[in-house]
Parts: structure tokens; C-alpha cells; sequence
């Protein structure tokens, strides 16, 4: 959701923290994945928000600062990267990700919580508060209009020839 590991790490902190302040509204035998969830995505929503009514304040010497380390940093040490940022780059490389960000946000939303997070479509429904049809058409449309940008992709980097026909999935084909 942030597309930024610290502010990543910021929502998940404070998605913990309203969990357990709020622990007494969670209702037993329900999902807790989905109910953590559900907080971060209103949390996130909430803190989006506010960064937009504010206005943007800079410090041209605390920039300059921070340029100055970060370059110095990179070039002494090797950097070490958390197991999330690891898993994150070798699944999704620059090229899935850019994909993925170009998907309408109900779409992007839906892809990653059923395919990345591993979400039933049921629990989705409770995170984002919509209907399960509604999840499964956005989950049905968001994964085409990924699989249209990765096999534009392909083209335009030589994986298919231009009219190369490609077996494509139909929406009533079943696995065996």
C-alpha cells in the first residue's frame, strides 16, 4: 500500500498498536488476519488523508545532509537487506511491480490481498467492506488487465513475437 519500506514498517507499528488498544471490539471467532487488515487499511486511508490537506515543508540543508550520508553510507558498507525486501525483489521484480501499479487501486488491492496475501475471497470482503461478488469481478478484471501489461511486456522485450499467439486462460477453464 505505501510502495515505501519505512512507511511500511510506520503502518504496520501503528496497525499493532490500535490492535491492541482496541482489542476488546474484536469479536471472537472471527478472523484476526482479516481484522488486523482491515485496521491497516483504514489506518493507511486515514494517514493518506491527512499527508494531502498538508502542505509539503522541506529543509534544503536537511536534504542536502541526508544526500550526503546516503551516498557516503553506500559506498562503505554493503547493504544489508530484511528477509521482506529479499522475498519482495525476487517476486516482484521492477517490471511486476510497475504492472501492479498501474492497476486501478479497488484492482491492485483485491490482486494482492488474494494472490500475495493469500486472502479467500470472503475475508477481502470484510477488509475492504464490499460484497464477495464484487471482489471476485475486480479479482477477475485486475489479473487480466496485469496479464495484458506482462504480455505487453513480453513483446516488447522479445519473450513473444509480434503475433505470436498466446494461450490464454478463459474465465470457465478449470485446473485438473
Amino acid at each position: 500500500m505505501t510502495r515505501n519500506s519505512e512507511d511500511a514498517e510506520d503502518l504496520v507499528q501503528e496497525t499493532y498498536l490500535k490492535a491492541y488498544r482496541y482489542y476488546d471490539k474484536f469479536e471472537e471467532g472471527t478472523n484476526f488476519k482479516a481484522w488486523l487488515f482491515k485496521i491497516m487499511k483504514n489506518t493507511f486511508i486515514n494517514n493518506y488523508r491527512k499527508k494531502q490537506q498538508a502542505p509539503t515543508l522541506s529543509d534544503f540543508a536537511e536534504i542536502e545532509e541526508s544526500f550526503e550520508n546516503q551516498v557516503s553510507e553506500d559506498a562503505s558498507k554493503p547493504s544489508l537487506k530484511n528477509p521482506e525486501e529479499e522475498l519482495l525483489e525476487n517476486v516482484l521484480d521492477e517490471d511486476v511491480q510497475r504492472a501492479l501499479d498501474k492497476l486501478p487501486p479497488d484492482y491492485r488491492m483485491v490482486v494482492l490481498l488474494a494472490d500475495l496475501e493469500g486472502f479467500s475471497y470472503k475475508e477481502i470482503a470484510e477488509i475492504l467492506d464490499v460484497p464477495v461478488g464484487t471482489v471476485m469481478s475486480r479479482l477477475y478484471r485486475g489479473r487480466r488487465l496485469l496479464e495484458a501489461a506482462m504480455l505487453e511486456f513480453a513483446r516488447d522485450h522479445g519473450y513473444l513475437r509480434e503475433g505470436e499467439p498466446v494461450k490464454m486462460r478463459s474465465r470457465n477453464s478449470t485446473a485438473k
